[in-house]
């Protein structure tokens, strides 16, 4: 019995020993590096969480990606990086004796999966729409597969010029543009963006404005540091003709022919062009250019049947052709004083002009015929600012402005102007600005269509403030509360007005 105990324990111990040796096999080490970085640009990404399996040992990545496993027996492994914002990626690795291995990480954003929105589907106005109102509703559809918020850009061109508009970072499917031009082809398109995929755009669609109304109003406003014309109806509601691009300003339109003329800066000199009232079919008029004291001093006119313009050349007055042609010299100053203002009669018998020096100073209002001939002198000998001549359509009346402070410095700053009406049959001058607030100057006065009303410029003599239009009648109206001329801001931020 005893040597059969004897021998049992004996077997066993020969078992024992002989799975011991199976099960742990000892075969040596290697070394595991690697490095984390992005997917797209390589850039490295730090403090990567880095796990080995099955020991789960885990190191981080450091500053510049790398990481490293010292001392891992050799074998079969499964390395994972994982990183907030990333999707977690796996790495099969075989450690082999004394070997160094070397895996990278190429770690996705968490949204790569993501995918864009769909190209917007332009939906009104439909493409190549006609007759479109200056303020119209833009709509368009697009959706997201995995129903992520869309921000839309929209861009829009014209044919006019090279300006493109930018309206960015839209919630919303639709967009109404407004401010647009008459009979001005219109391009626009729409970008979605879920801000995780690239944008994607639409394709361009187009649409006409209107043909333009028959504005009685044109202006100038500031625009980008450059005198823009702008057309405008009695309800206030306007539009620019002119390129912001360009430096144009003085618009006078002529009713018979239904062109407008301005003045436009061309190669550092000012020349007269006309436009059609929507301000295109621009044409340029002028080869001598018009010059004087001061760009924004200067005026011209037309003849009343739109044939003819008269402009003014330092000392001299010329008339031109529409077309360009026919360039006539009419009447020079005797003193070589500067003209800076004129005005045509409606049945072309008489001429008014202004002159001063080369400092907009010693003014004189005087009428000449059309051989240049002096006819009658309203203003001279007098110090400060004056200008606005405006003839009535009967010849009986001349309307335009003094400083009656009679201040004079070269800053050409006034500080009491005043519109006056000048009677050719009595020979008196009236004072249309007794209304005016003190500390305020007119300027640049025009005759309305009925000539029972004015329009002009009122602003703060400081010489710096915002410069507005308005309208006032020519004779009180006796109210009950006292004499009063009416006046009324009718354009805001505006100057140069003309009313036909």
């Amino acid at each position: 019995m005893r040597s059969n105990i004897v021998s049992l324990l004996a077997l066993l111990t020969i078992v024992v020993f002989s799975c011991s040796e199976d099960t742990v096999p000892y075969s040596g080490v290697g070394t595991i590096t690697g490095r984390v970085v992005e997917a797209v640009n390589f850039e490295p990404i730090s403090n990567a969480k880095v796990v080995l399996t099955p020991t789960n040992n885990t190191v981080f990545s450091d500053s510049l990606g790398y990481f490293e496993y010292e001392q891992v027996e050799v074998g079969d492994y499964s390395v994972s990086a994982t990183k907030e914002d990333f999707l977690t990626s796996f790495k099969p690795v075989t450690v082999s004796l004394n070997l160094e291995v070397n895996t990278v990480f190429e770690m996705e954003i968490e949204t790569s999966g993501n995918k864009p929105p769909s190209a917007p589907v332009l939906l009104s106005p439909e493409d190549n729409a006609t007759n479109i109102d200056l303020a119209v509703e833009l709509i368009w559809s697009s959706k997201d597969p995995e129903n992520d918020t869309i921000h839309y850009d929209v861009r829009i061109r014209n044919d006019r010029n090279d300006d493109v508009q930018m309206i960015e970072n839209l919630l919303d499917s639709t967009y109404v543009l407004s401010n647009l031009t008459n009979n001005t082809k219109y391009f626009w398109e729409v970008s979605a963006s879920d801000e995780i995929n690239e944008p994607v755009w639409s394709p361009s669609r187009s649409f006409r404005t209107k043909e333009a109304t028959e504005n009685r109003f044109l202006y100038v406003k500031d625009v980008n540091g450059n005198n823009v014309i702008f057309s405008s109806d009695d309800d206030g509601n306007d539009y620019a003709v002119t390129n912001s691009n360009l430096n144009s300003w003085r618009p006078r339109k002529n009713l018979a022919i239904n062109l407008v003329a301005f003045l436009r800066t061309e190669n550092f000199e000012t020349q007269l062009y006309t436009m059609n009232p929507d301000g295109s079919n621009v044409f340029k008029v002028t080869s001598v250019s018009v010059e004087g004291f001061r760009q924004s001093e200067l005026d011209f006119s037309w003849s009343s049947n739109g044939s003819k313009l008269i402009y003014p050349h330092f000392d001299k007055l010329y008339e031109i052709n529409k077309d360009g042609s026919g360039l006539r010299l009419v009447h020079q100053t005797p003193d070589g004083s500067f003209i800076s203002e004129c005005d045509w009669s409606n049945d072309g018998s008489m001429i008014a002009l202004k002159t001063n020096n080369s400092n907009g100073y010693n003014v004189k209002i005087y009428t000449i015929d059309n051989n240049g001939a002096i006819l009658q002198t309203i203003v001279s000998g007098v110090n400060g600012a004056a200008g606005g001549v405006n003839l009535s359509i009967d010849n009986k009346l001349l309307l335009y402005t003094y400083d009656v402070s009679e201040f004079e410095s070269a800053s050409y700053r006034q500080l009491d102007s005043r519109m006056f009406i000048y009677d050719f049959v009595s020979g008196n001058s009236r004072d249309l600005s007794e209304d005016k607030v003190d500390g305020t100057i007119d300027v640049d006065p025009r005759f309305s269509p009925s000539e029972a009303e004015v329009i002009f410029v009122n602003t703060s003599n400081d010489g710096i403030s915002e410069k507005s239009i308005y309208t006032q009648s020519i004779d009180d109206d006796n109210s009950d509360i006292g004499n009063s001329f009416d006046r009324k801001v009718k354009f805001e931020n505006a100057i140069m007005p003309d009313w036909e």
